[in-house]
């Protein structure tokens, strides 16, 4: 783990020692932590790292690499014992009051900690309490390094050079850990290529904090990291992959109004808006997308629709507090079964609530959002992989279907960082449905009605301007060419023919996608664990725990919100010995979603909202709490994170 002061280089850092550690073919995963001030207020970022594939983070670090007091003060307590800190002997005086980035609760916390072991409520007593519980202490004198590095490169201005601690600190960690500094070269170059100078001032003052650090290891560090053989990965974050995804699946209209944590993902789009094509066409053909930053999210999603009704695929991508915003244009495609996609990252609510944390709160919302009925599809992905992927699916569905649909992912998966193995642009076919491409409608086909109706509710979608299809958009309810119409049969009519395509959906969607189920190694699972969303990862790994003690457990992954696969969750649940729901929210609201569908209430819940992701550990320690005395229908509220 590192930390720092916000906007000090704490992400660079730790995506700089993931990229080392995939380069030298390590499977990583990274928790980003931050909030909401753009700068000054404490960040930090876990990686976790090793040789078979990881998909979530633990409770507790082997090694704390900090480069200011306040890292130190806040999570030195997490460092295991034979772990390590990395920290500057200067910061040994600090007094923990005078940080006042720190909250107050959490100075008081710390405070009673160190007086009931009769420690000074300073950096040396975090220090000594540390030492206590046998974490190793290494000191590095950065300030003398970067002013060592600045007299070998020739600068004179300490204040150019003294940016570089971050990766002072990751240099450190790799003496300690065993691993090639050459690995940290190459990553260095690919996050800063082109920038000669950076490069070499990096490299210089990497060097001597690795040396430093040899010359404090009398005895091997306790955890070591060697490489592997080297496999073709990718190191995402979470909103990349949706970005990649996007574009991938022929994305070429992207809205969005500011907000996080999904303005990263359009960023990264826009940062790659000219690409090269390799769809069979010709060699050397190029590909664009335009990404507009709209004055509020009512025009976002607005926008991204009328781009839709031309023909365009058109996404729009924001958070809670901008999806509800948007509802009012969402029901306005809903009625003129537009296809607009909306990527909706959940965090903390309601109202601005916990904008930099993570939470899956908004499930039931998304399912009804708007006032009165519509179809729309909602797709919950839950890790990288599937982000990708279903970035591509959620346009399919969407087109085929002739509805908003609706991409459902939370701040843990995007701002999570992962090695995943390489992706396919053909794994996923582009299917653009009822779509009308012929351009013209021939002499004597008559009026044509775009809202025709149909066994399967889906009717020959026409665009914007096709020569002999002209048809009427409005917010009322209409006839089958789109001219209002009240007409009560009618209305009987039109909705029975938007909600029927629900049912469509419902059949042809294949069930691979619509859920996941982890069988137990054993012939009879002990438990069935249920969940959505970025809780896979966690969930997975803590299997692989309970699994090394004999319990048997499967997992039932929902990812089709609506349409409910009913009769196959139903189906897998009926069986159950003992079901527990696991999810980031108050209330269980996936369980919600089940109990109203398939009539089965699952009483034990694993729940987490206090704005921090789940970890492997709290799910692992959960699950034995519940099947500890299986006969109590319990609620375990897990707290852990700073």
């Amino acid at each position: 783990m590192t930390g720092g002061p916000q906007g000090s280089g704490v992400d660079s850092s730790a995506n700089i020692f993931a990229g080392a550690c995939a380069i030298g073919g390590l499977w990583t995963f990274g928790l980003r932590e931050y909030y909401s001030s753009i700068k000054g207020p404490h960040s930090y970022f876990e990686v976790r790292v090793n040789s078979e594939r990881i998909r979530s983070h633990v409770n507790n670090v082997n090694l704390l690499a900090t480069f200011d007091a306040e890292t130190l003060i806040r999570h030195a307590d997490e460092v295991n014992p034979g772990g390590g800190i990395l920290y500057d002997p200067s910061f040994s005086a600090v007094e923990i009051d005078k940080v006042d980035t720190i909250e107050t609760p959490a100075v008081l916390r710390i405070k009673a900690r160190l007086a009931k072991q009769g420690l000074p409520a300073t950096v040396a007593g975090i220090l000594d309490e540390a030492k206590r519980r046998n974490v190793n202490l290494y000191p590095i004198p950065y300030s003398d390094i970067i002013a060592k590095t600045a007299a070998q490169i020739g600068e004179h201005q300490l204040s150019k050079v003294s940016r570089i601690i971050n990766v002072l600190s990751v240099s450190a960690s790799f003496a300690l850990l065993g691993f090639d500094l050459n690995y940290l070269d190459q990553s260095l170059e690919r996050t800063f290529g082109g920038k000669k100078k950076v490069i070499e001032m990096n490299e210089i003052g990497a060097r001597m904090a690795y040396d430093t650090a040899k010359g404090l290891t009398k005895q091997p560090f306790p955890y070591q990291v060697k490489p592997v053989q080297n496999q073709s990965r990718l190191l995402l974050m979470g909103n990349e992959a949706v970005a990649l995804g996007k574009i991938v699946g022929g994305c070429r209209v992207q809205t969005y109004y500011p907000i996080t944590p999904a303005a990263d993902e359009s960023e990264f789009i826009e940062s790659h808006e000219n690409f090269d094509l390799s769809d069979g066409g010709e060699p050397g053909k190029k590909g664009s997308i335009l990404v507009t930053q709209t004055e509020d999210e009512i025009a976002a999603i607005t926008m991204a629709t009328g781009a839709a009704l031309t023909g365009v695929r058109a996404a729009t991508s924001t958070s809670g507090p901008g999806f509800s915003l948007m509802v009012e244009g969402l029901g306005w495609a809903g009625i003129n079964e537009v296809p607009v996609v909306i990527t909706q990252y959940s965090r903390g609510g309601p109202s601005t609530g916990q904008p930099t944390r993570h939470e899956q709160g908004d499930l039931k919302f998304v399912l009804s959002a708007s006032h009165g009925e519509f179809p729309r599809i909602v797709l919950c992905s839950g890790d990288l992989e599937e982000c990708f992927y279903d970035a591509i699916r959620i346009f399919n569905y969407a087109e085929r279907y002739q509805m908003p649909a609706i991409h459902l992912i939370d701040k843990s998966l995007a701002n999570s960082s992962a090695t995943i193995p390489q992706l396919r642009s053909d794994m996923v076919p582009i299917q653009r449905g009822k779509l009308i491409n012929d351009g013209h409608q021939s002499e004597g086909k008559g009026e044509y009605h775009r809202f025709a109706f149909s066994d399967d509710g889906v009717s020959p979608r026409a665009v914007l301007g096709m020569p002999g299809y002209r048809f009427w958009n409005s917010g009322d309810e209409h006839d089958t060419i789109g001219h209002i119409e009240e007409d009560p049969d009618n209305r009987i009519k039109m909705m029975t023919k938007r909600m029927t395509k629900l049912e469509t959906a419902a059949h042809e969607i294949p069930e691979e996608e619509k859920f996941n189920f982890f069988r137990s190694s054993k012939k009879q699972a002990d438990v069935t664990l249920v969940s959505w969303g970025s809780t896979k990862g966690p969930i997975l790994d803590a299997i692989r725990m309970l699994e090394k003690e004999g319990i048997g457990v499967e997992f039932l992954q929902i990812r089709l919100a609506s349409p409910f696969p009913t009769e196959s969750v139903r189906e897998k649940l009926a069986g159950a010995k003992l079901a527990i729901d696991i999810e980031q929210n108050y209330s269980g609201q996936m369980a919600a979603v089940i109990a109203e569908k398939t009539m089965i209430d699952i009483k034990n819940k694993i729940v987490k909202f206090n704005g921090r992701p789940m970890s492997q550990d709290e799910i692992y320690q959960g699950v034995k709490q519940i099947i500890s005395n299986p006969s109590q229908n319990k609620r375990v509220m897990l707290t852990h994170g700073a």
